[in-house]
């Protein structure tokens, strides 16, 4: 199964979280290449990338990007993904540089908060067939 997306990067998310379902659908309509393809980080999928990534975190408290052999974690996720986005937001990548540590204090209050604000997804939003098999277990 890894094999077949290694050729992609992976973004794992909470799949019990409701900003994070908001994110995707956000990220699905602005790709400009189709080349993201998502898991949750509660699934096989990501299970299987833990055994050969081990800093990719067991808890749910950051997003993750898997690019071949690097990782990425919390807000350097989107940085990295806006390569793969329309203008104007795939200018973004050019932050990447920005330290990680002062990205990420705006990135972990929202995380602390975002089950209060945004919630829990108890329905998973059935995505249009062409990208269905973007999605992984």
């Amino acid at each position: 199964m890894l094999e077949a997306t290694a050729a992609h990067p992976i973004v794992l998310y909470d799949g019990s979280c409701g900003l994070c379902h908001k994110s995707v659908k956000w990220l699905l309509r602005r790709e400009a290449d189709g080349e993201l393809r998502y898991a949750p980080l509660q699934g096989d999928t990501a299970a299987a990338l833990r055994a050969r990534h081990p800093t990719i975190p067991t808890t749910l408290e950051s997003v993750v990007l898997v690019d071949g052999d690097r990782v990425f974690l919390r807000s350097k996720v989107f940085l990295q993904a806006a390569r793969h986005l329309r203008a104007p937001w795939r200018w973004a990548y050019h932050f990447r540089w920005f330290p990680a540590f002062v990205l990420d204090l705006g990135y972990r209050l929202v995380a602390r908060l975002r089950y209060r604000i945004w919630g829990r997804a108890d329905v998973c939003d059935l995505p249009s067939p062409d990208k269905r098999a973007r999605f992984l277990p």
